[in-house]
């Protein structure tokens, strides 16, 4: 460390600035309004911001925009923003550099509302941007974009085109790998390349600019124009090439350590890696030091720092030889330094990816320069263009079937949840001592082969311990979390012996529950197993994320396993409730039907069904929702659906006292009545709901009687996410946002 001095200072500046954001100092990531303003634009969140435009994109019903150097018109004031992102209600003519000024809702961006869940805020920090305009409407608009963004614009928007009109149904693919757009981008591809370890190739990166940037180096070089020419010519183009790909982190970063490279090149001085990281990460740190909680700044550093310190120790270390063992070593060095940044934002690994990788990256060249002179050929030429594309889309078709084998093999995934931040830091500190052991051993050049198999071993035995401590997950209490996914329910039960069940998961104002609430908690979790899922009724407010996620595991897009579903047991079944038994059967899960006296075990605690009565029609399908009394040694829980006064009271003769109350019908004042109350005493409530919404839930009645109750109420609308945890006698409550 001490021969690279400016890896040195990077480290400092990292602990200096992770020491600010602990103390609080607003300058890591904070919003850059004072409290006064922020609190004014709660109050009147209608308003005027002005700015250049950045980049737009059209949507299918409305525009996009990105704008820069933005400022809101604050009592004929022009108070700076930063940046902001712009929702018009309807599409305008726009270019790059033009300036824009609009009328909207202006709201600053979300914090998540569940574990696991994105943070919205804390990711566009970045790029400086704190606040959204939704229903924006054009009140002035210049008439000039600037030159030179435009052009940028034009030629990728072009280039765009004719990878549309030549590469079929690769285009998306070759537009994300080569010129950064991911916005055509199927979702299941997305998802497809994620669980397989693979998304990385769809990221400009150090791959990228390495193969296209030394690429028109050698070239120029070989042209005769020298190694300054060539050297500054291509400097010109990557610089270039980054700015008009969309400026990702990895991108610049790449774009910086291709910089230092190649001007090492020019003068005739030897390339250092870690260095060259190091500059790059101090310039875009200074630049936002947001960044520092970012998970692509953190994984395309991490990537780089796994190749560049830890790689060779081990390579010199085991005496690897063997290209492929040399490549599958490579890749795991990569996971072993971004291991935990994957963990803590994603709570779950591609173990098959350590594998795919070492055929996709190898070949992932003849992708990238396949799109590239496809789209650069079919500018002038785009019937040859089709036949250049044609091994890129081989090679994604190779890659597209690699995936879903890799799919459906077992344990493709590892799921042990989020760590703890000092499992980080210990695994980290394991990580950073075993590399310098083996310095040290490699140093000492041991000769007797019984010594050097033993270090060998011990090294191996370090890295597991490691592994351990950093997927280790002590659960003492069973865990009932009632998620915050708007208007709906969304329940998710975890035994302390590993076993879960869901109750209900769906929303009637929120799309792709399943995708960005469900699944990220359950992997935050650590849970890849679901023992059972019980529906209550088949309102798409209790089923729309469960259906999605049972799609999702009929395409093979997650790791995720459900062994039981249990839906009401009624006469008339709904179109709902046959799409949910076809899509569980499909997939090879059990399908049961629950009444009233059926019992289920789950792990050490016992599910009685109370309601809907056995031979039940189902033309009230709240009314004959599945109601059930779980029991977990001296607790006991009631889950009551969307029921009303009519089926409590048919149920009060077979209640008692509850610790938990999962509130009926989002608060609703039908639910809920005070002879319900009285008779089952709930020592906690929880209501599930809106902030907004056209039902009037939770009802101030119902609130008043629950309160009357002597009942403890919590909301997931103020809450967020709300955990009753137990260890079958004393019950405790935790809420996302503490109040």
């Amino acid at each position: 460390m001490t021969k690279r001095p400016l890896c040195l200072v990077c480290l400092f500046l990292m602990l200096f600035l992770v020491a600010g954001d602990w103390l609080g100092f607003p300058f890591v990531r904070g919003n850059p309004l004072p409290d006064h303003l922020k609190e004014w634009i709660k109050e009147h969140p209608e308003g005027v911001i002005c700015g250049e435009v950045k980049s737009f994109r059209d949507t299918e019903f409305s525009q996009t925009v990105s704008l820069k150097e933005a400022y809101l018109v604050y009592k004929s004031k022009k108070i700076p923003i930063k940046n902001i992102t712009v929702y018009l209600k309807k599409r305008e003519e726009l270019k790059p550099g033009m300036y824009l000024c609009v009328r909207g809702v202006i709201e600053e961006l979300s914090l998540p509302r569940n574990p696991g869940e994105f943070n919205a805020r804390q990711y566009y920090a970045c790029e400086h941007m704190y606040y959204s305009v939704k229903k924006g409407v054009v009140l002035k608009k210049g008439k000039e974009g600037n030159v030179y963004q435009t052009l940028l614009f034009q030629i990728r928007e072009c280039l765009n085109g004719v990878l549309e009109q030549t590469a079929g149904e690769a285009a998306p693919v070759f537009s994300a790998m080569v010129l950064g757009e991911k916005g055509d981008l199927p979702k299941e591809t997305k998802m497809r390349y994620q669980m397989a370890g693979i998304i990385h190739i769809l990221a400009i990166s150090g791959l990228h600019i390495s193969l296209l940037g030394m690429g028109l180096y050698e070239l120029l070089k070989k042209a005769g124009i020298g190694i300054w020419g060539a050297g500054f010519l291509s400097l010109i183009v990557m610089i270039f090439y980054g700015e008009m790909t969309g400026e990702s982190v990895s991108a610049m970063r790449a774009v910086s350590m291709f910089l230092i490279a190649t001007g090492a090149k020019i003068l005739g001085r030897i390339y250092d890696m870690m260095t060259a990281l190091s500059v790059s990460a101090m310039i875009l740190l200074l630049e936002s030091p947001a960044y520092l909680y970012s998970t692509g700044f953190l994984l395309s550093f991490g990537a780089v720092l796994g190749v560049g310190a830890v790689l060779p120790v081990f390579f010199k270390f085991f005496g690897v030889k063997n290209k492929i063992l040399k490549s599958l070593m490579g890749s795991v060095c990569v996971q072993l330094t971004t291991l935990p940044v994957m963990l803590w934002f994603y709570g779950e690994v591609s173990v098959i990816g350590i594998f795919l990788n070492l055929f996709v990256l190898p070949t992932v060249g003849i992708v990238l320069v396949s799109g590239v002179f496809t789209a650069l050929i079919g500018c002038v030429f785009p019937g040859l263009a089709v036949c250049i594309a044609i091994p890129g889309r081989l090679m994604l078709f190779a890659y597209d079937k690699l995936c879903r084998l890799g799919a459906s093999l077992p344990f493709s995934t590892w799921t042990p949840g989020k760590p703890e931040i000092w499992q980080v830091v210990i695994y980290y500190v394991f990580l950073f001592l075993l590399t310098g052991a083996m310095l040290f051993f490699l140093k000492k050049q041991i000769k007797n082969v019984h010594t050097l198999r033993a270090v060998k071993g011990g090294a191996l035995v370090i890295l597991t311990l490691a592994l351990f401590v950093l997927s280790r997950r002590d659960r003492q209490y069973m865990e009932i979390t009632c998620l915050d996914i708007g208007q709906g329910d969304a329940i998710a039960a975890h035994l302390p012996t590993g076993e879960v069940f869901l109750v209900d998961g769906g929303s009637s104002n929120k799309k792709n529950i399943g995708q960005y609430q469900l699944l990220p908690f359950l992997k935050n979790q650590g849970i890849s197993y679901v023992n059972a899922v019980f529906i209550s009724h088949t309102d798409e407010d209790h089923i729309s994320g469960v259906r999605e996620i049972l799609e999702y595991m009929e395409k093979g897009l997650i790791s995720l396993k459900i062994g039981n579903l249990i839906l009401p047991g009624i006469s008339e079944k709904p179109e709902a409730w046959k799409e949910l038994k076809c899509l569980a059967e499909k997939v090879g899960i059990q399908v049961y039907t629950a009444n009233g006296g059926d019992a289920f075990c789950i792990g050490e605690g016992e599910i009685s069904v109370l309601s809907p009565e056995k031979g039940a029609l189902g033309e009230n399908v709240n009314e004959d929702a599945v109601v059930f009394l779980f029991s977990y040694e001296d607790f006991h829980g009631l889950f009551t659906g969307d029921i009303g006064e009519e089926t409590e009271k048919k149920l009060l003769p077979v209640l008692s006292d509850v610790d938990f109350l999962k509130v009926g019908h989002h608060g609703s004042g039908y639910s809920s009545s005070q002879a319900f109350l009285d008779k089952i005493k709930p020592e906690v409530s929880i209501i599930s709901c809106s902030k907004s919404n056209t039902y009037g839930h939770p009802s101030p009645e119902t609130i008043k009687r629950l309160e009357k109750s002597g009942s403890r109420v919590e909301y997931t609308m103020k809450s967020g996410a709300v955990t009753v945890f137990t260890d079958g006698k004393k019950v405790g409550v935790r809420c996302f946002f503490p109040s």
